[in-house]
């Protein structure tokens, strides 16, 4: 008798995307970091390695993502607050300093950027001896859903496109091994969609992501197997393991039946989880322990490709190493200690949970039929109909919140009163003023002409339609630094400004 779900590791993958899931080897387990100057994230790095992680996951500054140097104005304050400080060639050398990088698979969460900083990193490997083509790692360079729900933009959707697609067609031929695009839902629900709008919406934006290179001239069957996807595990346990199951399944049908892909890597949906930051809580922030662990488990018994686990204190501030390591410890227990790593698909074939699966795809193909009316993601982005459905379900839950009507425990039920009771991180204040003279020192030191004539180059070749990508190449080798890189390409392409 067949099986009516289909096996592990086939079409349509409502299973996982291998035969033999984590009974093979385990999820990658990563914890994203990054603060202050790029010798303390460096020194966290070599800990977490020390402590059992299996892939780095790399937090820039807000600066660095918005394409601003540490000695901008409107840098002040924010030098190495939300992640670390990278202006330049050697801070990427600094950030790295003792780890091989063709031994360790990396990810980095930028868009913006992306190509700034996926350019120096390549630049590290490099001297490093490394074989290009052997280096694993993903950037996000997701930028659509920066005008949807995160809001790290420079410049217009559609210019800020084409870095995305030069990006991915200059790494299919030099990085095969690199995901050199992770379309993140992870941004979407923190900002306040539903389970079927993260789908959705993930979706819609990976179909645009492929059009583009489509338009561009690159062949499906070379690219699509190196897109990736990045989700969030939130509370509602069983919700979230369906969530997986339906997007896997969606995509492959989506991949297989609209764009006539042919290579079944091609029809996987391989992703990254990171539990949801927005559902833990400054109160009893002890208790974000257990939420972070059940989410951790939804995402393996999901089917994820790698995690992070949030750490306890992250509604505090950024998490102390004593919280770092209670979190890759949750990650390690279920691997470890639980038992569900034996067996390929523990959860498959749960009348609710096989329920919960079918009714999420349909919705979730219902809102994309929505966004293809409108003309796919880019137009609906442009018309604001995606940032306003997100509006509105944040409205509704903070609603159903406030009213009691959904229970947050320690916030609107079963509070104690008491203070967090644990140590804040605090991020040193002369770190700022460190790293905007040591990038004015560079400045003083590198060969100014050659900076300023390979700036030219990426100016023109921006105005030439292009490949931008060996142009950063050459400025980021000659010291030039994040925000000059970026202003080039604003004098080319203008800055985008939200309506409304």
């Amino acid at each position: 008798m067949s099986d009516p779900l289909g096996k592990p590791g086939q079409f349509p993958y409502t299973r996982g995307i291998y035969p033999d899931m984590y009974r093979s080897r385990p999820w990658t387990m990563r914890q994203y970091a990054g603060f202050g100057a790029p010798e303390q994230s460096n020194r966290r790095y070599h800990y977490l390695i020390s402590q059992g992680i299996t892939g780095l996951s790399v937090a820039f500054d807000l600066p660095t993502q918005l394409g601003l140097d540490s000695d901008h104005p409107l840098a002040h304050g924010e030098v190495g607050r939300v992640g670390v400080a990278v202006c330049s060639l050697p801070d990427m050398e600094r950030l790295f300093a003792g780890i091989q990088l063709q031994k360790v698979t990396t990810s980095m969460t930028i868009n913006a950027t992306a190509a700034i900083l996926l350019a120096f990193y390549v630049l590290v490997a490099r001297r490093q001896g490394a074989d290009l083509r052997k280096i694993s790692g993903t950037v996000q360079n997701d930028i659509l859903k920066e005008y949807i729900a995160r809001g790290a933009y420079i410049y217009p959707p559609r210019p800020a496109m084409r870095i995305v697609t030069d990006l991915l067609a200059w790494a299919v031929r030099e990085l095969p091994e690199w995901n050199p695009v992770s379309i993140s839902g992870y941004h979407i629900r923190e900002a306040g969609a539903t389970a079927v709008q993260e789908i959705a919406f993930t979706l819609a934006n990976a179909m645009a992501y492929i059009e583009a290179a489509l338009a561009a001239g690159l062949q499906l069957d070379a690219f699509a197997p190196r897109l990736s996807f990045f989700f969030s595990a939130h509370n509602n346990f069983f919700e979230e393991i369906a969530k997986f199951r339906a997007a896997r399944r969606l995509y492959a049908h989506l991949m297989r039946d609209r764009f006539q892909a042919r290579n079944p890597r091609s029809m996987m949906l391989r992703f990254h989880t990171q539990t949801a930051g927005s559902t833990l809580t400054a109160q009893q922030p002890d208790v974000n322990l257990v939420r972070v662990a059940l989410q951790g488990l939804a995402a393996v018994l999901g089917g994820t490709q790698s995690l992070h686990t949030c750490a306890r204190d992250e509604a505090l501030s950024l998490p102390t190493e004593e919280s770092v390591r209670l979190a890759l410890r949750t990650q390690q227990i279920i691997a470890h200690e639980s038992g569900v790593v034996n067996t390929v698909d523990p959860v498959g074939g749960s009348c609710y949970l096989e329920q919960l699966t079918d009714a999420l795809e349909q919705g979730a193909r219902d809102c994309i039929e929505k966004i293809d009316a409108l003309g796919g993601a880019l137009p609906a982005i442009e018309a604001g109909y995606l940032q306003s459905q997100i509006q509105n379900s944040a409205y509704q839950f903070q609603r159903a919140v406030e009213r009691s009507q959904k229970v947050v425990v320690g916030v609107n039920r079963f509070r104690t009163g008491e203070g967090p009771g644990i140590p804040a991180f605090r991020i040193a204040p002369e770190i700022e003023s460190q790293q905007v003279e040591r990038l004015r020192a560079l400045r003083a030191s590198r060969d100014s002409e050659a900076v300023r004539a390979r700036l030219d180059h990426l100016e023109q070749a921006a105005r030439r339609d292009q490949n931008l990508m060996p142009f950063i190449l050459d400025a980021a080798e000659a010291c030039a630094t994040v925000g000059e890189i970026s202003d080039r390409l604003r004098n080319v392409f203008g800055e985008y400004k939200e309506v409304g």
